[in-house]
């Protein structure tokens, strides 16, 4: 398993037909002053389609994500695209270089859906002053092969390229929540400590009489939440297939799809250009569509659904034993300090000023002092 150097080049052909579909776009009917009441917002779609037309330039993005030194690496059969940056022994501050460890800090990040990879574009830079980073595409997205793992298989896969690929004895992980505390069980003598932006949510296991008061609105907020904003959880975990056909073949409906869910997510107030512009949100469309992986994507809600309801679900959550921070953005779940103290080893709790579920892209200076100030925490937990 050697890890092979990659750089995104996406052919032109797969540009000129993106440009067609778009030129054929058949729009839906549309309620007069709609806004984002019904979902997406079509005022809003039709100005970021006009942009994504005229405007956007997919070589200036792809030569900004290409900055980064990317390699593949084939696991278990499965091809995985990963940003690997590291920081020379002789380079000063905020010197970037790809290769092996050289002894500091090492963490991986994971993703989650619908964002890519380039969610941690804006604070590489910063991290790479105080990390060994390694940011991978998760099976089944972006440039990494098109299949579909669970969150488990794909957590127990980073353990393999963190200390099999990469030559890791120990590491810190952070990202999506199911994948990070996948691999922090699966490796549990490897993974130093966690950093988590959520830590999960009720899943009818737990004894509600025991819950703090606190614990129990937060409870009652995800149930009204799932009714208001989880449509997507449901048919992507029971009938993904059937909304694949559509997505893929429709860059607009794609983009529709995704940037609904980065609107809602994020701390916008309203207007979308609070949190993310055109460029940042086209781009992460761009690597679903280039790649044709929506349907690997969304698929993985079914995997993860199938994997529960095997092992009779629900079932009481295994908590996490590495030394854990959390950060709680103010547009994302209201994790009460309590209910994290139920599901990891609670050291650093923090709540912030702004941001929502894709802080590192929304809140990048926010999301890295997060972090700076977790790892003293976590090392203390681990007698540095």
């Amino acid at each position: 398993m050697k890890k092979q150097p990659f750089r995104i080049e996406v052919t032109q052909n797969v540009l000129d037909d993106l440009q067609e579909r778009l030129a054929r776009t058949r729009w839906a009917d549309e309620p007069a002053g709609a806004g984002w009441d019904y979902g997406m917002n079509p005022e809003y779609l039709r100005r970021l389609v006009e942009y994504w037309r005229q405007d956007y330039d997919w070589g200036t993005q792809e030569a900004l994500l290409n900055r980064f030194p990317q390699f593949r690496v084939e696991m278990e059969g499965v091809g995985v695209h990963f940003v690997h940056v590291t920081r020379g022994a002789a380079g000063g501050a905020g010197d970037i270089g790809s290769g092996a460890g050289t002894g500091r800090r090492a963490l991986i990040l994971t993703h989650e859906w619908p964002d890519s990879f380039m969610r941690f574009y804006k604070v590489i830079p910063m991290l790479a002053e105080d990390f060994d980073l390694v940011i991978p595409s998760m099976p089944g997205h972006g440039f990494s092969d098109g299949v579909t793992l669970t969150s488990a298989e794909t957590g127990r896969l980073w353990g393999k390229l963190m200390t099999e690929v990469l030559g890791y004895r120990e590491f810190y992980t952070g990202g999506d929540y199911a994948v990070t505390t996948a691999l922090a069980h699966a490796y549990p003598d490897a993974v130093k400590g966690l950093f988590l932006t959520d830590t999960g949510y009720p899943n009818g296991t737990e004894q509600w009489a025991d819950l703090s008061p606190a614990e129990q609105v937060f409870g009652q907020t995800i149930q009204r939440w799932f009714f208001a904003e989880g449509a997507f959880n449901m048919i992507q975990s029971t009938k993904p297939q059937t909304l694949a056909y559509a997505l893929n073949d429709s860059p607009v409906g794609l983009a529709a799809w995704i940037a609904e869910k980065f609107f809602s997510w994020s701390d916008t107030h309203g207007d979308m250009e609070n949190s993310f512009s055109y460029d940042e949100l086209l781009t992460n469309i761009m690597i679903y569509w280039v790649t044709g992986t929506i349907s690997t994507s969304i698929r993985r809600y079914a995997a993860d659904a199938r994997a529960l309801w095997a092992k009779g679900y629900p079932e009481p959550v295994q908590p996490v034993k590495a030394p854990t921070a959390v950060a709680i953005f103010p547009a994302d779940s209201d994790t009460p300090r309590e209910w994290a103290e139920r599901r990891v080893n609670l050291r650093y709790y923090a709540k912030m000023a702004a941001g929502g579920r894709f802080a590192a892209l929304e809140q990048p200076e926010a999301y890295v002092a997060f972090l700076r100030g977790a790892i003293v925490e976590l090392e203390k937990a681990n007698g540095l």
